[in-house]
């Protein structure tokens, strides 16, 4: 990567680190057996499988058996939400999520209804929290599945998910949780959370694309979700991505070794910044929780300005940020993650979202300070809302 360029959307992806990739080389060129194939290649390649199965289960707390792989984090919250939907619709009907979800689990819900689901969408409150209360007033007879992220992409809000799930185990129904933010940036482990499933991606924590896997608890009925061959237990068809699951494991297992340190690092960048910017630019709201965040994301919004003009003069001063989740970068509507949090559409357009990784430094976060500096007043120098707003005087509360 360029010298000169300072990457801070770790939250989109991360470089597959080194010693990972040293890991996953052997797979595509030495022992790139087809791991069904009961012959001394294909039997590498599944023992290689099985070995990463049994790291990815000891770092969640759980049973190697309960641990199935997929081809990204979309694939396992797809499979979660439909193959539990689908498995125990005699039971019932109803479905319960949260409105500031990631695409991955909306769509799916929103592709339920067209089955003929029926969803309860729970609000949030202006940091970004599901009050527990409400998920227990939304709970019916026939309710199947209670499916809340564990941390949020865009605002870093981690969610109570203990006492979340804990309602919903009263009243028997199904727990799903999307990871796929908090694996490797914070403690995950499936049983402290009593979750009965939970997503996962290589990519977020210095593994490789293509590779995630969905945590489901022994007992859980769920219906296959992919159909073919007998892989995964005969409950995900496909030839596997047997570097990709190495990586996976490989990844995961050094982001646990190294979980304390790397949130101290992280920690102390985010609060570095956000006391810069608050300090030293007006009108900017700091947006999810201040404390119960994931370490490494910081969530702004600048008033008078447009998040994608923002990006693209940080862009050409050497960041790489983003307003909001990638997997949305090309739409032009405001996040539904900051509506949601109660942010008018004209302040949620000027967003920024930071999320810091392994490499940046305090050097970095001090330079990308002094840019934010000069190219918020820059745009709002070009802003008709700002000068109507200076020639009026007006006041806006500072939040922080």
């Amino acid at each position: 990567m360029d010298k000169n360029i300072i990457y801070v959307d770790h939250a989109a992806t991360t470089y597959v680190k080194p010693e990972v990739f040293e890991q996953m080389k052997p797979y595509f060129t030495e022992y790139f057996g087809n791991p069904s194939s009961i012959y001394t290649l294909g039997r590498e390649s599944k023992k290689a499988i099985e070995n990463a199965r049994a790291t990815i289960a000891e770092c969640l707390g759980a049973q190697p058996a309960e641990i199935y792989f997929t081809g990204s984090g979309t694939e396992a919250d797809n499979w979660a939400i439909k193959g539990v939907a689908y498995a125990n619709r005699k039971k019932g009907r109803h479905l319960i999520t949260s409105a500031i979800e990631h695409h991955a689990v909306l769509h799916a819900f929103d592709f339920l209804k067209k089955e003929g689901f029926e969803v309860t969408y729970l609000p949030v409150d202006e940091k970004g929290f599901v009050n527990p209360k409400d998920l227990a007033e939304a709970i019916r007879p026939d309710t199947t599945l209670v499916s809340i992220m564990l941390a949020n992409n865009e605002i870093g809000t981690i969610q109570p998910i203990k006492e979340l799930a804990a309602i919903a185990k009263e009243k028997g129904v199904i727990f799903h949780t999307d990871a796929v933010q908090a694996m490797g940036n914070i403690d995950v482990k499936v049983n402290d959370l009593n979750v009965d499933l939970l997503s996962l991606s290589a990519h977020k924590f210095y593994g490789p694309k293509g590779a995630g896997a969905l945590y489901v608890r022994k007992g859980v009925r769920i219906d296959s979700f992919v159909h073919g061959g007998a892989q995964e237990r005969n409950k995900r068809a496909g030839t596997e991505n047997v570097a990709g699951i190495v990586g996976m494991a490989a990844a995961l297992k050094l982001a646990y070794e190294n979980l304390d340190e790397y949130n101290k690092h992280l920690r102390r960048l985010s609060d570095r910044l956000i006391n810069s910017v608050m300090e030293r630019i007006p009108y900017v709201i700091l947006n999810g929780d201040r404390e119960n965040r994931l370490p490494g994301n910081v969530n702004f919004s600048f008033r008078f300005i447009e998040g994608e003009s923002l990006l693209l003069m940080l862009d050409m001063k050497g960041i790489q940020a983003s307003s909001g989740s990638a997997c949305t970068s090309g739409s032009l509507d405001p996040s539904h993650v900051l509506l949601a949090i109660g942010l008018p559409h004209e302040i949620a357009h000027g967003s920024l979202r930071i999320t810091f990784g392994e490499k940046n430094t305090e050097a970095e976060v001090d330079y990308i300070v002094d840019c934010l500096v000069q190219t918020v007043d820059r745009l709002r120098q070009m802003s008709p809302l700002y000068e109507d707003f200076v020639k009026n005087g007006e006041k806006i509360e500072q939040k922080g």
